[in-house]
């Protein structure tokens, strides 16, 4: 993938370029139709998504708990905490999407553990900002 693909992504924005040039070295930008399912409650979390364009609908037990957009991001915790699913997640439109498996993380964190660390930070950081 291009580094200016991840230019815009918030996530992302407050690394250089050099470093998104490294992330980018390392993950892949997917397009999914609506009704794919990205993540499933319960699954071992092998990947990361950041949405690009596109929405989502986050359900646990069956119910809607929450809806995605661009700039958003799950299955942090498949690349940072080694956790399973703990909701699925469906597109409801056309999805354009970033995804970093764990391995292409753990990759990246052997190579250039300062982006990895700062992009677990993002992440953390982010989380606690919408949990409160």
């Amino acid at each position: 993938m291009k580094e200016r693909s991840l230019r815009s992504v918030p996530l992302f924005d407050a690394l250089s370029k050099d470093e998104r040039k490294t992330v980018a070295q390392h993950a892949d930008e997917i397009d999914v139709p609506e009704g794919t399912e990205l993540v499933r409650q319960g699954d071992f979390a092998y990947e990361f998504f950041v949405l690009q364009e596109g929405t989502a609908d986050v359900m646990r037990d069956g119910e809607r708990i929450n809806q995605l957009g661009p700039g958003d991001f799950l299955g942090e915790m498949g690349i940072v905490g080694h956790a399973v699913r703990n909701a699925t997640v469906v597109t409801t439109s056309p999805t354009r999407a970033i995804v970093l498996s764990e391995q292409d993380f753990r990759s990246m964190r052997a190579l250039n553990p300062g982006v990895a660390d700062r992009i677990a930070a993002a992440v953390e950081e982010r989380r606690s900002a919408i949990l409160g």
